[in-house]
């Protein structure tokens, strides 16, 4: 296992490495000059000359990486050119909500795979097994975004039973920061009520941004399950009488999990880049439309903090996803011998 791991890191890195020199150059070949865009045409040469020694612009392109990269892993990303404040204090301000959706949204993509898709195989070629398929269809057709805007309209609008803008009530104080996520941040403090508030604010955006993952996943688990019942050691468990409970969860879906779980690390790891329509739909405070605003306007500095969290979230998920696959399926940690 160790050995498992060490490859998997030593992986990770090579691939943050490579996204790292990737998304600094593009930062630097974009068109226009990077001070001009920072910093307005109205701005002198001296202040424009001033930026470019910042940024090492003045330097050849491979020390100018070297010397970015340097100040990178010490958490310095120069400043925001629309905030005009230090990248990582943006960061710390918008990641934490971005974070805390993303783990809502990544309980309800569990709770709903697993239980749509141990549902379909065990009711299989039943009508229940045909309604769960059509609305995977339907929820893999329609995109997170429509799916946000029609659960605003119908739950907090039409029927208001859900809050539907921002993280928390404008009644309320956020609790004091210690995650930055107000769950779990009003939890520790003992301001339950806030947790709870925090809470339903959270639901619609999360479960927009999950429907689509948990239908497709379903399936996978589905196919997975129908597929390894047919399978000799299931014949053989199922003639020794063990119970249908039991040759469900121990047998059966153990190795039918694989699959399902390596699907479910992938889109969980999206949510994080793909999430900003869903956040700008709930007025959501996240990096993932703090990283499209610095898009829209060529924030270079924020441009690479973003993807290079993104790119980090990645790395570490499959981590996780690698290591529970390698506890399901022993063949993964041995190299398939």
């Amino acid at each position: 296992m160790g050995k498992f791991i060490g490859k998997r890191l030593l992986l990770g890195i090579l691939v943050l490495l490579g996204t790292s020199i990737l998304i600094f150059t593009i930062a630097r070949i974009v068109p226009g000059d990077v001070a001009t865009i920072a910093l307005g045409s109205r701005a002198t040469d001296a202040a424009k000359e001033a930026l470019r020694e910042e940024l090492y612009l003045n330097d050849a392109l491979p020390v100018q990486y070297l010397k970015w990269l340097g100040d990178v892993l010490h958490g310095n990303f120069g400043n925001s050119f629309i905030t005009k404040r230090p990248v990582m204090m943006d960061v710390k301000q918008f990641l934490p909500a971005t974070v805390e959706l993303a783990l809502v949204a990544g309980v309800f993509m569990f709770i709903g795979t697993f239980g749509l898709g141990i549902l379909a195989a065990k009711h299989k070629n039943t009508w229940v097994d045909g309604l769960i398929r059509i609305l995977s269809y339907i929820g893999i057709a329609i995109p997170a975004f429509v799916v946000g805007i029609l659960l605003l309209l119908l739950l907090g609008y039409a029927f208001p039973v859900l809050p539907v803008l921002g993280r928390l009530s404008s009644d309320l104080t956020p609790p004091t920061a210690i995650t930055g996520l107000y769950i779990l941040d009003g939890l520790l403090t003992g301001n339950f009520h806030v947790a709870w508030d925090a809470f339903l604010h959270l639901l619609l955006p999360a479960f927009a941004l999950a429907l689509g993952p948990i239908v497709q996943d379903a399936r996978v688990l589905r196919s997975s399950m129908v597929d390894n019942s047919g399978r000799e050691y299931m014949a053989v468990s199922t003639g020794y009488g063990l119970p249908p409970g039991l040759l469900t969860r121990k047998y059966l879906l153990k190795p039918s999990a694989t699959s399902a779980v390596t699907m479910m690390g992938m889109d969980f790891s999206a949510l994080l880049g793909q999430a900003f329509l869903v956040e700008k739909i709930f007025n959501w405070p996240g990096i993932s439309r703090y990283g499209i605003n610095a898009m829209l306007n060529k924030d270079l500095n924020a441009i690479c903090a973003v993807v290079l969290i993104i790119g980090l979230t990645y790395f570490l998920v499959n981590l996780v996803v690698d290591l529970i696959i390698a506890g399901l399926d022993p063949r993964m940690r041995i190299g398939g011998k």
